[in-house]
């Protein structure tokens, strides 16, 4: 359990790359052969960067900055089977009533995120090389910087987010696909906890799910019940890890959009509680969202668990005020209990998806700096 003594900071998993990795990367999802080495040397390179300048901006739990990934949720195509091909797939309910604003606001030259991936055959885990490769590329990149970090952790998709991002032309049935997965991405879980490193489990779709096609004309509980489900599966899948090695990050989707038919925090919390974790990230920088602090207040956190505010907004290249960033942690040190630990966070990932980077990357390190700032400001206030 993190101490409660002061505000400790962190970040949500993906930083920004640099270009020639980023041209690797685009190459490997044209299916371009690239050389191993180059490969290896580029994403050893930038994942040593991106630990020095965690340490150097004052980071106390830090990343890989998942580097070698093309995405938070489309790397799972390295590491399970049955996926091949995509197909196109309808945007999100908000984003529909703007057409002419998604299409130009989603392209990237890695990834087509109108295009979702197929599973057109049985999901089973067959990464094991690869994740070890890059937990060792982590440590590795650690030794190198001789960087003093409080804690370390390492990401990975939620059962549900692989199931909302993939398309199923295998199960038929929502339900067996699910837990077909959740089987599946057991092991890489447990190959991070085994590992000694804390997971951070990526699941935008327990608060996305209320703005996507399938579920935006459903009633609330319809979209409760399908959370509840979800919740189920990652608890199965998380059976083998303690639950002190657990955190989860769940957003409204990291990108700059209307967002007017986002579920309200005070809602879901309920929901999301049942998981079997101690540490939660939300958002809470999101203009669209900064009043759901009291959601906190009206639904407490649960007793053990640490609270991981986001209040560093993502999706702008501008660079929040500490004394702002220290006003939104002070709002949610006054709605929660006393003893629940806080630890200030962006409210996501700077580069979720490869290629489509909204904030300029010098400026997501500068924004990295304001919450060190303003986490510093927000302990003298509250401690």
């Amino acid at each position: 359990m993190v101490a409660n003594d002061r505000i400790r900071t962190t970040h949500i998993g993906s930083l920004p790359r640099p270009p020639e990795l980023l041209d690797l990367l685009q190459k490997r999802q044209d299916d371009e052969d690239i050389d191993a080495d180059e490969w290896d040397e580029t994403v050893e390179d930038a994942t040593r960067d991106v630990v020095r300048r965690q340490a150097e901006v004052g980071l106390d739990v830090a990343n890989n900055g998942e580097q070698s990934r093309v995405s938070f949720n489309w790397y799972v195509a390295d590491r399970l089977s049955g996926i091949e091909g995509e197909r196109e797939q309808d945007l999100w309910a908000d984003l529909q009533e703007f057409p002419d604003y998604a299409e130009e606001t989603f392209e990237t030259d890695v990834i087509d995120l109108s295009m979702q991936p197929v599973v057109a055959g049985p999901v089973e885990y067959t990464g094991r090389e690869e994740a070890e490769a890059e937990l060792d590329g982590f440590r590795d990149a650690l030794s190198a910087v001789d960087a003093d970090f409080e804690d370390t952790f390492v990401t990975a998709a939620s059962p549900s987010v692989v199931t909302a991002t993939h398309v199923d032309d295998h199960y038929g049935d929502y339900e067996e696909f699910l837990f077909a997965v959740a089987d599946a991405m057991a092991e890489e879980y447990e190959i991070v906890a085994d590992a000694g490193l804390t997971l951070q489990i990526d699941a935008p779709e327990l608060l996305t799910i209320g703005h996507t096609a399938a579920y935006a004309d459903e009633p609330l509980e319809e979209v409760k019940a399908a959370t509840r489900l979800h919740v189920e599966a990652l608890n199965e899948a998380l059976s083998g890890v303690p639950e002190e090695q657990v955190r989860l990050h769940t957003c409204w989707g990291s990108y700059e959009g209307p967002h007017h038919l986002d579920t309200d925090l005070v809602e879901m919390l309920p929901e999301i509680y049942e998981a079997d974790i101690t540490g939660l990230s939300v958002e809470q920088a999101n203009p669209r969202h900064q009043h759901e602090y009291r959601a906190f207040a009206e639904q407490p956190v649960p007793d053990g668990w640490t609270l991981v505010p986001g209040v560093v907004d993502v999706k702008t290249n501008v660079v929040d005020h500490p004394e702002t960033i220290a006003d939104r942690l002070e709002r949610v040190a006054d709605a929660v209990d006393d003893a629940t630990p806080l630890v200030a966070a962006p409210d996501c990932g700077f580069g979720t998806q490869a290629g489509l980077g909204m904030v300029d990357p010098e400026i997501a390190w500068t924004k990295l700096e304001a919450l060190v700032e303003g986490a510093e400001i927000a302990t003298e206030r509250i401690y």
